[in-house]
């Protein structure tokens, strides 16, 4: 009897949004929302200095709901669950390329807090080996 491998792709983020998602409708009706999610890391360099490292996700959710859909804006912060899915496509070129995306599960919007004084959303992080930075340093 064939023995089978047990795995887990499973994929949790909280970040923010780098321009507002687009939806589109295929050709049997199903609608497919798409997005760049960053996500922020604090990383200590040899200068015993912090620098903020941005990597960015490209997220594909199916049948959202509107009102998630209708929020998913440029610099809201989402939590996003789902799993990892590799897909290859040739370019206009002929050459094969592949594609790294999250396919989301689950998208919960993250509540935002004011700085004081500020009038403005902020999204601070108490994180004290984040060396003071903030997600206010994120790149838009």
């Amino acid at each position: 009897m064939a023995r089978t491998a047990f795995s887990i792709n499973k994929v949790q983020l909280m970040g923010n949004l780098g321009k507002d998602a687009e939806t589109r409708v295929t050709t049997n009706g199903t609608s497919v929302t798409t997005f760049g999610l960053a996500t922020v890391q604090g990383i200590k360099g040899q200068d015993g200095n912090y620098t903020n490292e941005t990597t960015w996700h490209n997220i594909v959710a199916f049948k959202l709901s509107d009102f998630i859909t209708k929020n998913l804006l440029k610099g809201k912060k989402f939590y996003i669950e789902g799993r990892i899915s590799k897909s290859k496509y040739t370019d206009k070129n002929g050459v094969e390329r592949y594609n790294v995306d999250v396919i989301a599960d689950l998208i919960i919007p993250c509540s935002e807090t004011t700085n004081e004084g500020s009038g403005t959303a902020g999204h601070s992080d108490p994180d004290p080996e984040n060396n003071g930075n903030t997600l206010d340093d994120l790149p838009f």
